[in-house]
């Protein structure tokens, strides 16, 4: 595989430890605690989209606290990229997926109203029922956005908010992206059609083979807080079977590391499948410019 038919990262020197990018149709896992740089590589890998296809990249919100991950605040002072949101109301009706300046949207944080963390654990049986209910009510305006900026030339996804927990079964945000990545990400455009328009997919069909895409051509980045904070024990970390980390092509740890009497940033590609990668760990900063690695 040549360099050109990967993604690039955004960062130049990542580029070249992954062997040239990121390999297209495949999963991507960023991993690290909160406030490592995973939001500003993100960032950084989906801005790089529009040099490389002619479209920025994506980003979905699953935090469920009600903070968001300060994305747009990030992307203004890495790119000058004011976030063009979508409310969670936002258009879902079939004419409106093929108007771009309705659809194309930016950014998508699905639980904005919901302000609380969420787990197995934190809800009885019913509580339990009514939020995966809510959840339903959502996937809708999940796949209207996924698929209406994909219709329109985006072929970059980040996937952010996955907060800690001791097992992923207990995960509501690992259950919705499961979701997203098997019946969104990774299925053919027209059946992912098929689930947006319902009855209405007839109708559509001639629109949905002129706006034709092929998944296989997506990356899809999913940042993911630890709570390990040391890089050390990222990559001690046991990975759980079912886990996201063992169904990822890539995984990228970042974490912190001492040096002399600092405590400094570093990251470490723990995995990726079909390539050859840099196995040493790479020391980076951040500044207002993202990412900075130093592969002396």
């Amino acid at each position: 595989m040549s360099n050109s038919d990967r993604f690039s990262t955004g960062i130049p020197v990542l580029d070249q430890l992954l062997g040239g990018g990121l390999i297209p149709g495949t999963l991507t896992v960023v991993m690290g605690a909160t406030g490592i740089g995973k939001t500003q590589l993100g960032l950084q890998f989906a801005h790089a989209g529009l040099q490389q296809e002619g479209e920025r990249g994506i980003l979905f919100d699953m935090t469920s606290r009600g903070d968001a991950q300060n994305h747009a605040d990030y992307a203004s002072k890495l790119f000058d990229w004011k976030l063009a949101v979508r409310p969670l109301d936002g258009p879902s009706a079939a004419e409106d997926v093929w108007i771009r300046e309705r659809i194309r949207t930016d950014y998508f944080h699905v639980f904005e109203r919901t302000g609380r963390r969420v787990t197995m654990h934190d809800l009885d049986r019913e509580q339990w029922q009514e939020w995966r209910a809510e959840l339903n009510k959502k996937l809708d305006q999940a796949i209207a956005f996924f698929y209406g900026n994909f219709a329109h030339g985006v072929r970059r996804a980040v996937i952010d908010g996955v907060e800690p927990v001791d097992r992923a079964s207990d995960s509501f945000q690992f259950q919705l992206f499961d979701y997203i990545y098997h019946q969104i990400l990774h299925k053919e455009h027209d059946w992912v059609a098929r689930d947006l328009f319902r009855v209405n997919f007839r109708a559509n069909e001639e629109a949905v083979l002129r706006h034709a895409y092929d998944h296989t051509r997506l990356a899809t980045m999913l940042l993911y807080t630890s709570h390990e904070v040391r890089l050390d024990d990222l990559i001690d970390r046991p990975i759980e079977s079912g886990d996201e980390l063992s169904n990822a092509n890539t995984i990228i740890l970042m974490g912190k590391v001492r040096e002399g009497n600092r405590m400094r940033r570093a990251l470490h590609i723990a995995k990726h499948r079909g390539s050859a990668a840099d196995d040493r760990i790479i020391p980076f900063e951040i500044d207002d410019t993202g990412l900075i690695l130093r592969a002396d």
